[in-house]
């Protein structure tokens, strides 16, 4: 059985490495980068939590979704949509033919704001639609997939078919939607400023703790009996399915509740970047997410933020410094830590690093490790 740290934390070696990776992200980034950097760093952690929905969705239910895209939009819409109205006061908008709705209505000859947008004016609504529109619209995609069976490659096909939908819906309904360019001019959260520079530091540190708290909330699940089950479940599913358990269901909330976590990062996204479009929600994007959690190791909660850092810093030196190339270069990260560290970054460190860092934590806390306590072992039992 776990101890309630072994389910929050995951013992010993996990407690070490979040306060590591709590570290970097709340002492060391903000201390040795400037306010721009550190906004950077905050967005690469946005799509930290795609990439940890996707290590549970595909390393620990083995279920991969080229889709996630779409719920990292749908939150990031959702707050955008607040922040747009906030934005759109009738002061602001007083030159407009409609004052009080967004300006690209008005360019659409949009005469009064549409109803959908009326709830979008509460805050407390925007942050409980931020949960609840991406998890209905997952269970009405899983449910329709789950319960007849389909999985595997043709899941996958499907998923990424849905994000291209949604692009084209968002951009035909330029009027609704802000189309191509999205929504953006985005200024203020009840009447503070979220593009100064105090602003930036305090979202990137509510950004970092988020997901650190869904980080801990993961590894609960992971570690309790839902956990197990989803382990079996990816890979004997028809022993789990003839042990009475319903696996659809299993698979229907795992995705309900990765599409939970990526909507949380792109509503941090509209926040801490000041806008959201439709680019962030398609193919392209979606399959980058899917990159991160590989380089990161789809097995590691805390690989997949470190693979979220290291792919996109790499994605920002390799535009700036070869404009030209960065595609071709990013496309080589990938096939050779494919190639070369299938497990990804969590992978390196199990095979190279842990074999030496366990001893030394054993010495630190006064514990054995496994090898000495077998050789101590042997060595009672020969003086018997």
């Amino acid at each position: 059985m776990y101890t309630l740290y072994e389910r929050w934390l995951g013992g010993r070696q996990g407690a070490i490495g979040l306060l590591i990776l709590a570290l970097l992200i709340f002492a060391v980034m903000p201390a040795t980068l400037d306010v721009f950097r550190l906004n950077l760093v905050g967005k690469y952690l946005t799509y930290a939590f795609v990439a940890v929905s996707l290590v549970m969705l595909w390393g620990h239910a083995g279920v991969l979704s080229l889709g996630q895209g779409v719920f990292f939009g749908l939150g990031g819409y959702c707050m955008a949509m607040f922040l747009k109205l906030e934005a759109s006061d009738l002061i602001s908008t007083a030159r407009q033919t409609t004052p009080g709705i967004p300006d690209f209505m008005d360019w659409n000859q949009i005469t009064s704001l549409p109803a959908f947008w009326q709830p979008f004016h509460s805050l407390t609504f925007t942050i409980i639609a931020i949960f609840v529109v991406p998890a209905v619209f997952a269970y009405v995609i899983g449910a329709a997939m789950f319960k007849r069976r389909v999985g595997g490659v043709y899941f996958a096909i499907i998923t990424q078919a849905i994000a291209a939908i949604l692009t084209i819906l968002i951009v035909g309904q330029q009027g609704y939607t802000g189309g191509t360019n999205g929504i953006t001019n985005l200024k203020t959260l009840l009447g503070w400023n979220i593009n100064t520079n105090s602003a930036k530091y305090l979202l990137y540190y509510v950004n970092g703790a988020l997901l650190v708290g869904v980080i801990m909330i993961c590894r609960y699940i992971v570690t309790s009996k839902f956990g197990r089950l989803l382990l079996a479940m990816r890979d004997k599913e028809d022993r789990v399915r003839f042990s009475g358990y319903d696996v659809s269901n299993f698979k229907i909330f795992v995705f309900c509740f990765a599409a939970i976590i990526s909507a949380i990062g792109g509503a941090m996204f509209t926040l801490q970047v000041g806008f959201m479009s439709p680019s962030f929600v398609g193919i392209v994007p979606s399959i980058e997410m899917v990159i991160l959690a590989a380089v990161g190791g789809r097995m590691s909660l805390i690989g997949a933020v470190y693979g979220a850092l290291l792919v996109n810093y790499g994605k920002t030196v390799f535009s700036e410094s070869f404009p030209q190339l960065w595609l071709f270069l990013m496309g080589g990260l990938f096939i050779g830590v494919v190639l070369f560290f299938p497990n990804g970054l969590a992978g390196l460190y199990q095979t190279y690093a842990k074999p030496y860092v366990d001893p030394m934590l054993d010495k630190m806390s006064g514990k054995r490790s496994a090898s000495s306590r077998i050789q101590v072992g042997e060595k009672e039992r020969a003086v018997k």
